[in-house]
């Protein structure tokens, strides 16, 4: 016998790439397998190793993937170039806003009442105070809390003032003021005459007139359109304010029962008088006369129960006649005081009566220097009417 090669030999040394390879228990004779490609040997870490398993190829979910993500990308194109534009835009606006105006000289510009944002942003170009109307409306919108508006009248616009200096005063209702004087003894349909005549306010005076007496002489000042309804609520709101304060500080033994003769007496001391140091003395004549029980003659008196709130005119003088005509203001015919003021006294009239001076008076007379005479006897009295009278004489004459 002779010895073969080992067995370990011929297990991996002989076998070559086209050699067959019997499977191990293949005794049925049947032909051997073979490998096509070589075996290559592994250690025992690589062996233990995990095999990469093959990731299945989605080629129509990956294309529906870009085709979204592309869209996203375009809307977030589209959203970025307009803030861009917006930002833009703000900038462009809020510093046209705030720098110089076009306006070469002070201007005066009228805010009709009603007039809402956008007409008066037109207006305001057209004007040249603005070079821009949009940027003037979307702005001062923008800028507004909540009720806020521009508000009526006419305003003056300095030279170059920006747009938010124009909106500013316009929001503020600082316009330029007009005004009114409403002098102390004029009667309310006087005074209604005048607020009818002012072109610079607007609709219609009451269809009743307010009671003799109660509107407040004063001048009151009030924007273009201002509307003369609301001038008179004013005077009658500011009257009824100041009777109600001097009232409380009246001496106490006036020989008046309430405020309306207070008014009354006020108003007769107004038209007797309009010089302001003789008022508390003229109110102490009449003050003395009541409590003496004595009629107040009054001239003022008989024009007004004549007359009414027309008043008398100018070039018609009182006759003796008139002192003795019947009427219910006639303080030559009547007992104490008429049933109600003959005009609107004023605050100092109202004091006057309120607190008299301290006299015996119950007599005064014109002295012809456009003051009074007082007395306190008839004699006086009639002296110092004799000196008015010789004064009268010689003013005819010259």
């Amino acid at each position: 016998m002779h010895a073969g090669p080992s067995r370990a030999g011929c297990v991996l040394g002989d076998i070559d790439e086209g050699d067959p390879v019997s499977e191990p228990g293949n005794n049925n004779g049947d032909q051997p397998k073979r490998n096509k490609r070589p075996i290559v040997p592994k250690s025992a870490r690589e062996a233990l190793r995990p095999e990469k398993v093959p990731q299945p190829t989605a080629k129509h979910s990956r294309r529906a993937k870009s085709q979204l993500v592309i869209f996203l990308n375009f809307l977030m194109s589209i959203a970025v170039l307009a803030c861009i534009c917006g930002v833009g835009v703000y900038f462009y606006a809020t510093s046209t806003y705030r720098e110089a105006g076009p306006l070469k000289a002070n201007a005066t510009f009228t805010v009709r009442s009603g007039a809402g944002l956008a007409e008066i942003s037109t207006a305001l170009q057209r004007s040249g105070i603005i070079t821009d109307s949009r940027v003037f409306r979307y702005v001062t919108a923008a800028r507004f809390r909540d009720g806020e508006t521009l508000k009526a009248g006419d305003y003056e616009i300095k030279v170059g003032s920006s747009m938010q200096e124009v909106a500013d005063l316009l929001q503020s209702g600082k316009s330029i003021l007009y005004s009114i004087s409403i002098p102390e003894g004029l009667t309310v349909k006087q005074v209604f005459d005048r607020l009818s005549a002012d072109e610079e306010l607007s609709g219609d005076l009451p269809a009743k007139l307010p009671p003799e007496g109660s509107l407040m002489p004063e001048t009151y000042k009030f924007s273009r359109g201002t509307s003369r309804e609301e001038i008179v609520q004013q005077m009658e709101e500011g009257q009824s304010a100041l009777v109600d304060s001097i009232w409380l500080k009246r001496d106490a033994d006036l020989p008046i029962k309430n405020k309306k003769e207070f008014v009354t007496l006020a108003s007769i001391v107004e038209k007797e008088t309009g010089i302001a140091d003789e008022r508390p003395r003229v109110a102490a004549v009449f003050i003395n006369r009541l409590k003496k029980g004595m009629r107040l003659q009054s001239d003022p008196t008989v024009i007004y129960g004549i007359y009414g709130g027309d008043g008398k005119p100018s070039d018609t003088p009182i006759y003796k006649s008139d002192l003795e005509k019947d009427t219910p203001f006639n303080t030559y015919m009547i007992k104490g005081l008429p049933p109600g003021p003959i005009a609107n006294p004023g605050r100092a009239s109202l004091e006057a009566v309120a607190n008299p001076a301290r006299t015996e008076d119950i007599y005064f007379v014109a002295d012809g220097s456009g003051g009074h005479a007082f007395a306190s006897t008839l004699k006086e009295h009639n002296a110092n009417v004799a000196k008015w009278r010789k004064l009268e004489a010689g003013k005819q004459q010259n």
